[in-house]
């Protein structure tokens, strides 16, 4: 009798293939993101919009980080803003002394600014950006940080910052009230010369 053999048994002359894989998924990739010699010095979760003028509505870009970033070397900063979980750029623009915060209408938790180049798409567009924040504190915040940022870039490239609103109006309030004194010290200078007439002519007539 023919002796019975396991047909998926494998053959003395079958050999047992190894297949090394082409790349090895133990090996990291390392990714450049243009930030590696910059410091933060501003990290703010916030929702970003941008206006279309075409259809002149306001579009959102994306909610995640708002970070100002500073070279390590040259000192610039820098505006950058990333889409969460995606980590698409969705704003990144130099802080340029042209650039003011607006308070958007009916709202105290968002500013609207203008910019001549953002490089979050190629080529750069200038884009007028809304940003809101969680609260009014948080932007608060931001503004205060843009503003050094803004002070900070402006003495690199040694020109100045013009001034806002608020101080506009402190320096013409300013500028009113030494007028103002200034006009009631001569008020008061011209009574004391009217008082002192009387008593000289009285002397001449003696």
């Amino acid at each position: 009798m023919s002796e019975i053999t396991d047909a998926l048994a494998p053959r003395e002359e079958e050999a047992d293939p190894q297949f090394e894989p082409v790349i090895k998924l133990t090996e990291q990739v390392e990714t450049k993101t243009m930030e590696e010699d910059e410091e933060v010095l501003f990290k703010m979760r916030a929702k970003l919009f941008r206006f279309d003028a075409t259809s002149t509505e306001w579009k959102e870009r994306g909610t995640g980080d708002v970070r100002l970033l500073s070279h390590k070397e040259t000192k610039k900063v820098r505006l950058v803003m990333r889409r969460e979980k995606t980590l698409k750029v969705c704003a990144n623009h130099n802080i340029t002394v042209d650039m003011k915060l607006q308070p958007n209408i009916g709202s105290d938790r968002s500013w609207v600014w203008k910019v001549a180049a953002d490089y979050s798409e190629s080529p750069p567009t200038a884009e007028t950006l809304a940003i809101r924040f969680a609260n009014a504190d948080n932007a608060g915040q931001f503004k205060v940080a843009f503003e050094e940022a803004q002070a900070s870039n402006a003495a690199l490239a040694g020109v100045a910052v013009p001034s806002s609103d608020s101080e506009v109006k402190e320096e013409a309030a300013k500028g009113d009230e030494e007028e103002k004194e200034e006009k009631e010290e001569k008020e008061e200078d011209d009574h004391e010369k009217k008082d002192e007439e009387p008593a000289v002519e009285a002397e001449k007539k003696d």
